[in-house]
């Protein structure tokens, strides 16, 4: 059995998730390790704490655990890979490196029970930022295609609910993935309009941000800027944006 995203930092919740862990024996079944999508406090918050506490080790891609030095890591994962669970009902679950979001973040997919568990490349509740520190916009969305060539039934995202067809949004995981896939297309076009619109001269980030994302809220901006910027990075990339003294200009 594998724990997966030991997050939450609160003593009150570790008593509840610790009592859940070490009933698990009772019922016949083994905790092996703790498994770590990606290296984001909020997924990791618990890892340290758990596995001490349960005398386990603490599994990660090697992108994540450079990344966590203060963190011993015992297992690397590595994309390919499977992980087979025992039991009356034997579970195979291959290891999927999916950067974008971050670097060394990785998903795992069942592909007999049609599960794949998706870390923070998709959310059924809020979105998913990409950062320019740590992310990058075109593995994103190269990820994302590849999550959904697996036709999964199930999608577990870390924030919010299984994502099967029968929830809020009524979509499969593949629709959901392919979404995500057409938003940001959406909202790269916005970002070359925006360039086109300022002229070759170009402009910063903080001029642009209006202008690409005139639909979301002021107080938003921060965050839309560090998106702004991913897009801008893979545009460049793309020759289609180039970053000048004054700021960002279509190329």
């Amino acid at each position: 059995m594998l724990l997966i995203e030991p997050a939450t930092p609160y003593e009150d919740e570790r008593r509840g998730w610790l009592e859940w862990a070490r009933s698990f024996p009772s019922q016949g079944r083994r905790l092996v390790g703790i498994a770590l999508t990606h290296h984001h406090l909020d997924h990791v918050g618990g890892a340290e704490f758990f596995a001490r506490e349960l005398g386990l080790s603490i599994w990660a891609h090697e992108g994540t655990a450079a990344l966590l030095p203060e963190l011993r890591v015992s297992r690397l994962l590595r994309d390919g890979e499977t992980i087979t669970q025992g039991g009356e009902t034997e579970q195979r679950w291959r290891v999927l490196h999916t950067p974008g979001h971050a670097p060394g973040h990785v998903c795992f997919h069942d592909d007999e029970q049609g599960i794949v568990i998706v870390g923070d490349m998709v959310a059924s509740e809020g979105t998913i930022l990409i950062n320019p520190g740590d992310g990058d916009m075109a593995e994103y969305l190269a990820q994302l295609d590849r999550l959904a060539a697996l036709s999964a039934s199930v999608a577990l995202p870390a924030h919010g609910a299984p994502i099967d067809g029968d929830g809020a949004s009524g979509r499969s995981p593949s629709a959901v993935f392919r979404f995500y896939i057409g938003h940001r297309l959406a909202r790269e076009a916005k970002v070359r309009a925006a360039l086109e619109q300022v002229g070759p001269g170009g402009a910063s980030l903080a001029a642009l941000v209006p202008l690409a994302y005139a639909d979301t809220p002021p107080y938003l901006y921060p965050l839309a800027e560090l998106s702004l910027e991913a897009h801008l990075i893979k545009l460049s990339r793309d020759g289609r944006a180039q970053k000048l003294s004054a700021g960002w200009a279509s190329s």
